[in-house]
C-alpha cells in the first residue's frame, strides 16, 4: 500500500490560504481520481478540490471552517500501489509557500519601526508561528509590532492568530489608550473612578451594545464578511480620488437597438452594453498603460496583459468580480460571449477560481440598478475602477457647424476612482474623458 498526500492547491497568485467549507468524503470512504473530496472558499470564490489519486481516505487533517495555507497537506489517501514508504514528494510545495509568507512578515513589519524588523527577522529564522497575509496587513496598518503579534493568544488551528484575534487585540489596545488619555489630565478623576461602587464598575465592564426600537440583527454571511474586509482594506491601502464626466451615447444605443435581434439570432447570445463599454476601455488602456498597473512598495508594476474585471451582482445580493482575460485580443463577439458566460456562471455559482483572479482593471455598471453615478472602491491590487451610470434621455445642446441646437439625446455619467499614489488627477481625468469620447464617437454604421 502507498499513502498519497492531498495538498491544498494553488488558487491564484494573491491567494495564500483557503477555508474548508465541506468534506464530501470521510476516513474510510473510497475515492476515484479527480473525484471531489472537499469544498473550499477563498476571499474571491468557492471551489472544489478533486482527488489526486484513487484509493481510500486514510486521514482528514483539517475540520470544517479551518483556514489552511496553500501547499499544506489536508488529507491522506491510501492507494493500492505498492510502496515501502509513504509518498512525501507532494509535501515539497509547502516549504516555498511558508518561506514566501515569512518573507512577507519581514517586509510588512519592517515599515512601522526598526525593532519590529529585527523581531521579524528572528521570527523568519525560527519559523515557529505562521501568520496569514490578512493578519500581517492588519498588524502593519495598526502599528502592531512582531513582538506584540507573538504574544497574542491564537484561537485558530495550532494556535494561529486569526483575524478575529488581532482585531480584538487592537480594539482592546485602543480602549486602554483612550482610557489612560482621558484619565491622565485630571488626577481627581482617577480617584473618583477608584471610589466607584464595585457593582457599577462591573456593569460598565460588562455593558452590551443596546439597540433602541424594534430591530432585527442579521449576521453577515461569509461572502459579505469577505467583501466588507476587502473594501476596508482598499480604503486603508489606496488614497481614493474620483473623477466624473458624461457622454452622449446616442449612436451606441441606436446601433445596439438596430442589431440586437440579428446578433442574437446569429451568435446565439444577447448583446448588452457591457462588452461595448469594455471595448472602449481597452482602447484607452492601450493609450494610457499606467492605468493598467499595481503598486509594490515604491515600484509601479505596469501590466502588459489587459484583464478586465466586471462587477456582477449575485442572487444573494453579494458582489463578485469575474475577469475577462486578454480582453484586448477579443473582438466584440468574443467579448460578448465572455461577458454573458461569466455572468451566467456567477449567477449559477459555477465560477472557477481562475475566473476571478488576475484582473488588472475593473468596470462596474451602477446604472443597472438605476443609479446615475457612483463613487466605486478600487478592487485591490488594481489602481482604478470605472463606473457607468444609467442611460437617460435628456435635452442637451448640440453643437453643429450651422449653429447650436437643442435635441433629445441618450446621456450617461461615468465616474472613475483611482489610487492617487500612482494616478494623478491629470491622468485620471484624461483617461476618463478618453473613454467618454470613445463612446461618443461610436460608429453607427459599424459591423460586429
Amino acid at each position: 500500500m502507498a499513502v498519497v498526500d492531498l495538498i491544498m492547491p494553488k488558487l491564484g497568485e494573491s491567494i495564500m490560504e483557503a477555508t474548508v467549507l465541506k468534506w464530501f468524503k470521510q476516513p474510510g470512504d473510497e475515492v476515484k481520481m479527480d473525484e471531489t473530496v472537499l469544498e473550499i472558499a477563498t476571499d474571491k470564490v468557492d471551489s472544489e478540490v478533486p482527488s489526486t489519486a484513487a484509493g481510500v481516505i486514510e486521514e482528514i487533517l483539517f475540520n470544517v471552517n479551518d483556514v489552511v495555507p496553500i501547499g499544506t497537506v489536508i488529507a491522506k489517501i491510501r492507494t493500492s500501489a505498492k510502496s515501502d514508504e509513504p509518498r512525501v514528494a507532494s509535501n515539497t510545495p509547502a516549504a516555498p509557500v511558508v518561506e514566501k509568507v515569512q518573507d512577507a512578515v519581514v517586509v510588512e513589519a519592517a515599515q512601522p519601526s526598526a525593532p519590529a524588523k529585527a523581531t521579524a527577522d528572528k521570527q523568519t529564522n525560527s519559523g515557529s508561528r505562521f501568520y496569514s497575509p490578512l493578519v500581517l496587513n492588519i498588524a502593519a496598518s495598526e502599528g502592531v509590532s512582531m513582538t506584540e503579534l507573538e504574544n497574542i493568544p491564537g484561537t485558530g488551528n495550532e494556535g494561529r492568530v486569526t483575524k478575529k484575534d488581532i482585531l480584538q487585540y487592537v480594539s482592546g489596545r485602543k480602549s486602554t489608550v483612550q482610557s489612560s488619555q482621558s484619565a491622565a489630565p485630571n488626577q481627581q478623576t482617577v480617584s473618583v473612578i477608584k471610589e466607584a461602587p464595585q457593582s457599577q464598575q462591573q456593569s460598565s465592564n460588562n455593558q452590551v451594545a443596546a439597540y433602541q426600537g424594534n430591530v432585527e440583527i442579521i449576521e453577515m454571511d461569509r461572502m459579505r464578511k469577505l467583501i466588507a474586509d476587502h473594501m476596508v482594506r482598499s480604503k486603508h491601502t489606496s488614497p481614493h480620488v474620483t473623477s466624473f464626466t458624461e457622454a452622449d451615447v446616442t449612436n451606441l444605443v441606436q446601433w445596439r437597438d438596430k442589431v440586437k435581434k440579428e446578433f442574437e439570432k446569429r451568435e446565439n447570445t444577447k448583446i448588452t452594453f457591457t462588452p461595448l463599454f469594455i471595448e472602449a476601455i481597452v482602447r484607452c488602456i492601450k493609450r494610457f498603460p499606467l492605468i493598467n498597473s499595481s503598486l509594490d512598495g515604491y515600484n509601479i508594476i505596469v501590466k502588459k496583459d489587459i484583464n478586465i474585471g466586471m462587477a456582477t451582482a449575485l442572487p444573494s445580493g453579494n458582489l463578485i468580480v469575474p475577469v475577462i482575460k486578454n480582453a484586448d485580443q477579443l473582438n466584440l463577439v468574443g467579448l460578448t460571449k465572455q461577458v454573458n458566460g461569466l455572468a451566467d456562471a456567477a449567477r449559477n455559482g459555477k465560477l472557477k477560481v481562475d475566473d476571478t483572479t488576475g484582473g488588472t482593471f475593473t468596470l462596474t455598471n451602477v446604472g443597472t440598478f438605476g443609479s446615475l453615478m457612483g463613487t466605486p472602491i478600487i478592487n485591490q491590487p488594481q489602481v482604478a475602477i470605472l463606473a457607468v451610470g444609467a442611460i437617460k434621455k435628456r435635452p442637451v445642446v448640440i453643437e453643429t457647424p450651422a449653429g447650436d441646437t437643442i435635441g433629445i439625446r441618450h446621456m450617461m455619467y461615468l465616474s472613475m476612482s483611482y489610487d492617487h499614489r500612482i494616478v494623478d488627477g491629470s491622468l485620471g481625468a484624461t483617461f476618463l474623458t478618453a473613454v467618454a469620447k470613445e463612446l461618443e464617437n461610436f460608429k453607427s454604421d459599424r459591423e460586429y
